[in-house]
This record gives C-alpha cells, sequence and structure tokens, in this order.
C-alpha cells in the first residue's frame, strides 16, 4: 500500500510499449494455463494499485476510469477497508453463515436493509457475486409466487452462470453452446432512445416498448404464468442505457397489477454510482428484491447479496443457501466500504462530479464528429461513437479512441457495440477526473481528426 506522499505523486506515465517486456513474459505463461473463455481486450498486466492508480509490471501509470470493472467505488487498496480485514482474519476468517450466526452477517444484513429503497420489513440473503445474487432472486420469486415465468429485457447482462445467463440479453457469444436454458423467460425491449427499436423520438414516442410489453401478455405469455420481471435501473454491458423517466413507474405499474415479483439488478449501478444510494430511487420506484455484488466489499473480498421484501423472501429452510456467502472477511471489507460510503458522502459526490463531467462531454457531441451520444447518471456516463451524421455504430472509432487513451496512461471500458463507460472510483479527486478527461479527450481528437 502506497503511502500519501507516494500517492500524490502518481501520474499517468507511460514508458514502455504496452505491454512491457515483462508483461509479454506474463501473457505469454498466461496463455498456457487459463481458460481461453477469459476476455482479455487489453495486453495489460498488473504489479498494484492505489486509490484511482493501476502500475502494471513493467512500470507504467494508469488512471482507472473503469474502477476495475466497476468494482472499486472505493478506490484500490482503500487503507480502511484493507485494516478491515487484516483484523477480522486475524480472528476468523470463515464460518458458514447459512449452518452458523455470526454478528458480522446480523450487522451488514442490518446495514443493507436500511440503506436499501422501501420502509417495509426486509431480509438479506449472503452470496460471493453478482451472478449469484440474480440466481437468488429468480429462486426467490419462483419460490414465492408460484410461477415460472420471468421477463427481461433486451440488452440486459445479470451474468454467466446458467440462471442469470438466461435472462440475459445482450450477445449471443455468453449463450452460444449452452441451450437450452431455463424455460419461460420473455424478452421486452428496452428503451434505447439513441437508437429506438422502433424508430421513434423521446418524448413523443407513446412508448411502444411497454407498449409491446403489454402486447406480450395478450400473445406470448399470460400474466398469470409470470412471477417476476428483472431489470437492471441502467443497462450496463450494453453501454449505459438510462431509461426516459417514465419507463419504470410504468413497469412497477404492470407488476403491482399482475402480482409480480419486481427485480433490481444493481450490481453495476448499487452503492452510490449513480448518485444515488441506488439507481432505481432515480425513477422513484421501490423493487421487492435487489442484486448487489461489485462494489460492496470494495473489491477486497468476493461479496453478493439479495436484500428483499420480508413478505416476498419467504422461502423455507434448505430452500437456498451456500457455504461462503457472508464470509467473516467478506462482511468486514462490506461494513467498512458502507462506512465509507455514508461518512464521506460519495453518492452526493458521485453526483456532483457526474454533473461536471455530464456538463463537460455533452460539448464533445457538437465538437467531434465521430461522438454520437453522451449519456448517465453520476459517475456511470457513457460515450457512444458513430462514423457519420446517420448514427452508423463507430466500432472502430471506439477501438482507436481506447488505444489512444492508453497511450496516454489512461483507463477506459467498453460497452456495448460501440460506446466506452466511464466509472471510475467514487473517492477521485475533481483535478484526477479533470486530468482524466483532458488525456481522453485528446485520445478523441486525434481519432476524430484521422477519421
Amino acid at each position: 500500500m502506497l503511502s500519501i506522499r507516494e500517492y500524490f505523486m502518481l501520474k499517468p506515465n507511460v514508458k514502455t510499449e504496452i505491454p512491457g517486456p515483462r508483461g509479454r513474459g506474463w501473457i505469454s505463461r498466461d496463455e498456457h494455463v487459463i481458460s481461453p473463455s477469459c476476455t482479455r481486450q487489453d495486453p495489460l498486466v498488473w504489479s498494484h494499485g492505489s486509490g484511482c492508480y493501476l502500475i502494471d509490471v513493467d512500470g507504467n501509470t494508469f488512471l482507472d476510469l473503469s474502477a476495475g470493472m466497476f468494482v472499486l467505488n472505493y478506490g484500490y487498496c482503500h487503507p480502511e477497508i484493507v485494516e478491515a480485514v487484516k483484523k477480522q482474519a486475524e480472528k476468523l476468517g470463515h464460518v458458514p453463515g447459512t449452518d452458523f450466526y455470526h454478528p458480522l452477517q446480523v450487522e451488514l444484513a442490518e446495514r443493507l436493509s436500511k440503506l436499501t429503497p422501501g420502509s417495509f420489513k426486509k431480509k438479506v440473503f449472503f452470496c460471493n457475486s453478482g451472478a449469484e445474487s440474480v440466481e437468488a432472486a429468480l429462486k426467490c420469486a419462483r419460490w414465492h409466487t408460484r410461477r415460472p415465468g420471468i421477463i427481461s429485457f433486451l440488452g440486459s447482462f445479470h451474468g454467466r452462470t446458467l440462471g442469470a445467463l438466461s435472462v440475459t440479453g445482450s450477445s449471443n457469444v455468453y449463450r452460444e453452446r449452452f441451450e437450452p436454458l431455463l424455460p419461460c423467460v420473455y424478452f421486452a425491449p428496452f428503451p434505447y432512445c439513441f437508437r429506438c427499436p422502433f424508430g421513434q423520438k423521446y418524448p413523443g414516442c407513446d412508448f411502444l416498448c411497454v407498449e409491446y410489453l403489454k402486447r406480450m401478455l395478450r400473445t406470448t405469455v399470460s400474466p398469470t404464468d409470470v412471477g417476476a420481471i428483472i431489470t437492471e435501473p441502467i443497462q450496463g454491458t450494453s453501454g449505459y442505457i438510462v431509461p426516459p423517466p417514465e419507463f419504470f413507474p410504468m413497469v412497477k405499474e404492470l407488476c403491482n397489477k399482475h402480482g409480480w415479483v419486481f427485480i433490481d439488478d444493481e450490481v453495476q449501478a448499487g452503492l452510490g454510482r449513480t448518485g444515488k444510494n441506488f439507481a432505481i430511487e432515480h425513477w422513484g420506484v421501490v423493487p421487492d428484491l435487489i442484486c448487489v455484488a461489485k462494489a460492496l466489499s470494495g473489491g477486497m473480498v468476493p461479496i453478493g447479496a439479495l436484500i428483499g421484501s420480508e413478505e416476498v423472501m419467504d422461502w423455507t429452510e434448505g430452500a437456498h443457501a451456500n457455504t461462503f456467502g457472508g464470509n467473516a472477511l467478506a462482511c468486514a471489507a462490506a461494513l467498512a466500504g458502507l462506512n465509507l460510503l455514508e461518512r464521506e458522502r460519495l453518492a452526493e459526490r458521485a453526483a456532483e462530479l457526474g454533473r461536471r463531467a455530464m456538463t463537460r462531454l455533452k460539448g464533445w457531441v457538437d465538437r467531434y464528429k465521430i461522438v454520437g451520444d453522451v449519456r448517465g447518471k453520476g459517475l456511470m456516463i457513457a460515450i457512444e461513437f458513430i462514423k457519420d451524421e446517420k448514427k452508423i455504430p463507430g466500432l472502430e472509432q471506439r477501438e482507436l479512441v481506447i488505444r489512444e487513451a492508453l497511450k496516454r496512461g489512461v483507463l477506459v471500458f467498453r460497452g456495448g457495440n460501440c460506446t466506452i463507460r466511464i466509472a471510475p472510483p467514487l473517492i477521485i479527486k475533481t483535478e484526477e477526473l479533470e486530468l482524466g478527461l483532458d488525456l481522453l479527450e485528446e485520445a478523441v481528437r486525434e481519432v476524430s481528426r484521422k477519421c
């Protein structure tokens, strides 16, 4: 862990080609032993990190505007989380929380119950990842409603385990050769207003996406066979697709009418990322079940959780359990992270920094011909690239921008067909964010000039 003085000396600095000589050696060894199913789009081999910075094995320093794949809301190796894990490791690392009791599980469940939307009584199920929390939500909804049907949305990503994959609708790469998946899953269009699947413009579109869903209930599946609807409040993998304000209230109305469980997948968007503790709060909707993971433990120890109303989470003993969920190390890290989230008012900070960033980035749409759209909430921002004024997806332009940004020591993450996602740690300093955007704009300007 770097000292404060060492951290303040950090800045983006790329001294070698990417990958450098040491990096190439590790990549060669990796290719012999690691599953080829892993996606390694950028040849970077990390050594250590601190705050918003990553240093690779060749000594190159990068400013990470993607928070370790949207996990590190509190930055790399936050000293308070590191200390909490160290102290707990000296006392007790693991006890099977589904068979015995542990105070940290109770404390964390109490905190999450208070933090999540809804004033009703809640229960919490702990697991190890986002996909596991989604699996738990699907099983819980089926148990509670005694109905098999699940409605999801095109463009969604909920995980790669079999159940989570069954409700994922963003890429056939995830599904190829894994059929048959779960039966009774139905997909509806999501309101992607920049590229409306119905060729409409918001406002004035009459919400044909919702009308399509209603038509499904008349033609494809009976609403009495549907137990739940699952959605991301902002679609992540598809490039931070933000629905209009009216959308989720309309969906929730259908849930109330037909007795469906509303499952809110906050794995990527939750815990302050969008300027609210949970992104669904922007729409004034209270879910029945909420899935969280990624940022929950600050990236220190894997953990996921399903938080739900006591009424819906009424399954009986043995209906669902696991071995490592909510282990003592993970709970200690998560409690330290929640302390930071609340004490440092990180959701409010994300909202303010996000407003500043969006004001600046929106200007790129007019300034650079390759920038088609800028959207997001808080520090969950997407830039979508285009080839021309016809909005043809700019996949090549996106890849060139990422490459130019890497040369300048800035990390961003891909999303959708032609989008980059900007989601830095919530602890990022204003000057660090400005520096990152300066360097990213240099990359965009360079690619726009060449294209």
